[in-house]
C-alpha cells in the first residue's frame, strides 16, 4: 500500500522525462525554426506589401410588409413600421436575382472597370479622368478586353492587348475601338498627361455572377425582418455605390410592381365603367317602360290611392245605397196611404227636390186637415187641396222613381271604380315584384358601379402615392481599416508556418527514419535490457590517451565505471571477461574494445585485450602491426603452443593478443576447449579481458563462445544501425545465449546525448585518478 504513490510517482516523472526528451530531439533543430520562421515572415511581409487592400461595406434595410396597404389618411410612420408576414428568405432571393444585378451593373456601367497604373499594384479607380462609352449591342463581349490609355493635350492613345495603339481625339470616336472614350467633366486633363491607365470592358454575365458571388445578404438575427447586404472589394467607394444601387433598384422594382398592378386596376375599372353604364341605361329603360305600361310612379302611393279609391267607392256605394233604401221608404209611404196624410220628413233623403215636394205635400196636407175640420168634403178648397195633394203625390212618387233610377245608375259606376280599385290593388305586389326585380338588378349594377368607382380612386390614390418597398436603415458603410490582407493573422499564419515546416520535415524525418539516432529509440525497443553509455561522435584522434580530459577519455572513464557496476561479483584473483560485439560490422566494436581495454589500464588494471574476430580482423591496424602477426587463432590451431608468448605488451598494464592468421573454419577453431582454458588462463593473470568479437548477426562465432564472457557489450552505431537489427539483439539476451548483455551507444552526435551525459565536455584535470572512479562518475 505504501509503494503505490512511489510506483505512480516513477511512472509521472517517466512519462515527463519522455516528454522533454521528444521536445529536446527538436530543440537540437531550433536553427532550422529560427531560418523557417524568418523566412514565412518575409513571405507574409512580401504578401502585405503586393497583396490589395480588401474592404467590406455593409448595407442594412427593413423589409416592409406589402400586405399592409398604404392609406394617405393615416401617419405614413404607421405604415412603415409594419412588420408581419414578411418572407425574408423570399426577399434575400429577390436581391441576389440577375435580373436586379444587371440592372445595377448597366446603370452604373461597372462592366467597365478603371485602373490607375502603381510601381507595385495597380489601383481600381471609380471616376477616371475620361469616360468610356461602349458602342457595341448589349452584351456581345465573349472575353474581357484589356487596354492601356494614356492622356496627351488632344487625344487619347489607347494600347490594346496585342500591342495595337489607337488614337482618339478627345471629342471623337475612334471605329477601330469598340468604345467611344472622352475627357469626363469637372476633370483637367493637362493634370493627367502621360498618366497611364487601364480599362477593362468586362462581359455584364461574368461580372453579375462575380458580384452575386461576393456580395452576402442574410436576416441580422433569426426573427428579424432587416436584412444585411455587404459586399468586398478593393475599392470603398465602388463597393458603397454597388449596395446602395442595388437598394435603390429593389425598392424601385417593389414599386413599380405596385404602380402596375395599381395601374392594372384603374385600367380594368375603366374599361367596366363602359359595359356598367350600358347595363344600367338598359336596367333604367325597363324600368320606366314597366312603370308607364303598370301606371305606377311610387309603387306604396300607388297603393295607397288604390285603397284609397277602393273604400271612397265603397263608401258612396253604401251611401247610394242607403239613399235607394229611405226613397223605397218614401214611396211604400206614398202607396200605403190612402188619405192625404203626412208624409215623413227629412227622413235622410240627400235630394233636396224631394224633400222640397215633401215638405210642400205636408204644408198642403196640414191646410186640408185644418179644412175639414171646419168644412165639408165638398169644400171646393178642400177640393182643389185634395186635388193638389193628389198631384203632389204622383209628383213625389215620379220624383222619386228618377231620383232611384239616378241613384242605381250612380251605385252601379260606383261598384266598377271599387272592383277596378280593387283589381289594381290586387295586382300591385305582382307589380311590385317586376318592380322589384327591376330595382334589385339596377341597384346591384349601382352599387358595383360605386364600388369600382371607390376602388378606381384608391387604386390612383396607390399608383400616385406608391407606398416604399423598404425602408433604410442604414446606408451603405464602410470601415476604414481593410479586412483583408489582416496583417496580425498573416504574420501568426507565417509564424506558425515557419514552424510548421520544418516541424514537419523534421517530423516525417524522424517517422521515416529506420536508423538508431538516441538512446530513447533503443529504450522503447529493448525495454528492460540496460545501456551501459553513450559514446560521443568524436573528431580528431579516435584513440584514448592516459592522463587526458578529452570528451573521448571521460566517457570511456564512464563507460567503464558503469560496466563495473553491472558486471557480477568479482571472484577472488581472478579477472572478469567482458565481450564487445555489434549486429553487424561497422558499429565500431573495435575501437571501442581497444580505448576500453586502454581506460582499464590508465587505472593501473592489468589488461588484456583480444582479438577474437576472425573473420574481418582490425586490431593490428590500430597498433600498427602485421595482420599476419600470430595470435589467439594460431594458439588454437596448435594448443601445445604458449599463447603469452604472442601477446603484444604495449605498457606494463595492457596487453594485446591479436586474432592471428586468418582460419578457413574460424566456428571449429572457437568452438575448442583450448578456448575455454585460454579464458580460465587468462582470467588468472589480468585484471580484466576484453574480447572483441565478430558480428553477431552475420556469422556464429561469437555465439560459439558466449558462455565465457561475465558482460557483453552490444554496440549500436547512431545513425548507421537499424532499428529492426534491435529485435535480434533482444532475442540473444532474452533467450540468455548472450550473458549479462548490454547495450553500448555508439558514435551520438553530442547534441543528442542524455542530459546525465553533460559532463563529458567539462575536462576533471587533475581531479580524475586512477583508484578514483566512483567519485568520478558521482
Amino acid at each position: 500500500m505504501k509503494r503505490a504513490p512511489f510506483s505512480l510517482e516513477i511512472q509521472e516523472s517517466e512519462e515527463q522525462f519522455d516528454l522533454k526528451g521528444t521536445l529536446s530531439k527538436y530543440y537540437r533543430y531550433w536553427s532550422w525554426f529560427l531560418l523557417g520562421i524568418i523566412l514565412c515572415l518575409a513571405i507574409g511581409y512580401a504578401y502585405l506589401k503586393f497583396s490589395p487592400n480588401i474592404y467590406e461595406s455593409v448595407a442594412k434595410i427593413k423589409i416592409l410588409d406589402e400586405t399592409k396597404k398604404f392609406d394617405i389618411s393615416t401617419d405614413p410612420r404607421n405604415n412603415l413600421n409594419t412588420n408581419a408576414h414578411v418572407n425574408i428568405e423570399n426577399e434575400i432571393e429577390v436581391l441576389q436575382s440577375y435580373r436586379l444585378l444587371s440592372g445595377v451593373v448597366k446603370d452604373l456601367n461597372y462592366d467597365v472597370s478603371y485602373f490607375e497604373t502603381g510601381t507595385i499594384r495597380n489601383k481600381e479607380i471609380w471616376n477616371a479622368p475620361f469616360e468610356v462609352s461602349k458602342n457595341y449591342y448589349g452584351d456581345s463581349l465573349a472575353k474581357a478586353l484589356k487596354y492601356n490609355v494614356i492622356l496627351t493635350s488632344s487625344e487619347f492613345k489607347v494600347t490594346d492587348e496585342n500591342g495595337n495603339t489607337y488614337s482618339s481625339p478627345h471629342y471623337a470616336s475612334n471605329p477601330k475601338l469598340p468604345f467611344d472614350i472622352k475627357p469626363r467633366e469637372g476633370y483637367n486633363i493637362k493634370q493627367y498627361q502621360n498618366v497611364k491607365f487601364i480599362v477593362e470592358l468586362h462581359p455584364v454575365k461574368d461580372v453579375v455572377m462575380k458580384l452575386a458571388q461576393d456580395m452576402k445578404t442574410k436576416a441580422t438575427n433569426k426573427n428579424s425582418d432587416v436584412v444585411s447586404l455587404s459586399l468586398r472589394g478593393g475599392n470603398p467607394f465602388i463597393n458603397e455605390q454597388i449596395l446602395n444601387g442595388l437598394i435603390n433598384k429593389f425598392n424601385a422594382d417593389g414599386i413599380e410592381d405596385r404602380q402596375l398592378i395599381s395601374k392594372r386596376t384603374v385600367d380594368f375599372i375603366d374599361e367596366r365603367f363602359v359595359d356598367l353604364s350600358g347595363e344600367l341605361n338598359t336596367i333604367e329603360g325597363e324600368k320606366e317602360e314597366f312603370k308607364e305600361v303598370s301606371n305606377l310612379s311610387y309603387i306604396e302611393a300607388d297603393a295607397g290611392m288604390s285603397m284609397q279609391k277602393k273604400a271612397v267607392a265603397e263608401d258612396e256605394v253604401n251611401k247610394l245605397q242607403t239613399q235607394i233604401s229611405l226613397s223605397g221608404l218614401l214611396k211604400e209611404s206614398l202607396s200605403d196611404e190612402d188619405d192625404f196624410a203626412l208624409l215623413p220628413a227629412d227622413i235622410g233623403l240627400e235630394s233636396g227636390g224631394i224633400n222640397n215636394l215633401v215638405a210642400n205635400y205636408n204644408q198642403t196636407a196640414l191646410k186640408r186637415q185644418k179644412l175639414i175640420k171646419s168644412a165639408g168634403e165638398n169644400n171646393p178648397t178642400l177640393q182643389s187641396l185634395s186635388d193638389e195633394l193628389r198631384r203632389g203625390r204622383q209628383n213625389i212618387l215620379q220624383t222619386v222613381n228618377v231620383y232611384q233610377q239616378q241613384l242605381g245608375v250612380s251605385r252601379n259606376q260606383l261598384t266598377r271604380q271599387k272592383n277596378i280599385a280593387g283589381a289594381q290593388f290586387s295586382r300591385i305586389p305582382e307589380k311590385e315584384k317586376v318592380l322589384r326585380s327591376i330595382e334589385r338588378q339596377q341597384s346591384i349594377k349601382e352599387n358595383l358601379f360605386l364600388l369600382l368607382l371607390q376602388k378606381r380612386e384608391e387604386a390612383a390614390i396607390n399608383y400616385a402615392v406608391t407606398a416604399p418597398s423598404i425602408k433604410i436603415v442604414d446606408y451603405a458603410l464602410t470601415n476604414n481599416t481593410p479586412i483583408a490582407p489582416n496583417k496580425p493573422l498573416v504574420y501568426g499564419i507565417s509564424i506558425l508556418f515557419g514552424f510548421l515546416l520544418p516541424f514537419g520535415f523534421l517530423y516525417t524525418r524522424f517517422s521515416m527514419d529506420s536508423k538508431v539516432r538516441e538512446r530513447k529509440d533503443v529504450e522503447k525497443l529493448n525495454l528492460g535490457i540496460p545501456i551501459a553509455a553513450e559514446m560521443p561522435n568524436f573528431v580528431g584522434n579516435k584513440i584514448f590517451i592516459q592522463n587526458d580530459n578529452s570528451m573521448l577519455a571521460e566517457s570511456f572513464r564512464i563507460l567503464g565505471t558503469n560496466i563495473n557496476y553491472l558486471l557480477p561479483k568479482k571472484v577472488k584473483n581472478l579477472g572478469q571477461v567482458v565481450y564487445v560485439t555489434s549486429s553487424v560490422k561497422g558499429e565500431g566494436k573495435t575501437l571501442t574494445a581497444i580505448n576500453l581495454s586502454l581506460a582499464y589500464a590508465s587505472l593501473k588494471k592489468k589488461v588484456l585485450l583480444v582479438g577474437a574476430d576472425f573473420r574481418n580482423p582490425r586490431l593490428h591496424e590500430h597498433f600498427k602491426q602485421d595482420k599476419d602477426r600470430l595470435g589467439l587463432s594460431n594458439y588454437l590451431y596448435n594448443p601445445l603452443e604458449d599463447w603469452k608468448k604472442y601477446i603484444y605488451q604495449e605498457n606494463e598494464f595492457h596487453s594485446v593478443l591479436f586474432s592471428g592468421a586468418i582460419p578457413p573454419n574460424a566456428p571449429a577453431l572457437l568452438s575448442k576447449d583450448e578456448f575455454e582454458e585460454f579464458i580460465v588462463e587468462a582470467k588468472s593473470l589480468f585484471d580484466y579481458i576484453i574480447v572483441d568479437t565478430a558480428p553477431a548477426l552475420l556469422v556464429t562465432d561469437t555465439l560459439l563462445i558466449s558462455q565465457y564472457a561475465d558482460l557483453t557489450l552490444m554496440l549500436v552505431r547512431a545513425g548507421y544501425s537499424e532499428k529492426r537489427l534491435l529485435e535480434f539483439s533482444k532475442n540473444l539476451s532474452e533467450s540468455k545465449k548472450f550473458k549479462n548483455m548490454v547495450y553500448v551507444l555508439n558514435a551520438i552526435p553530442v547534441r543528442n546525448i542524455d542530459g546525465y551525459n553533460y559532463g563529458y565536455g567539462y575536462g576533471y584535470k587533475t581531479s580524475v585518478k586512477s583508484n578514483a572512479w566512483g567519485k568520478a562518475i558521482s
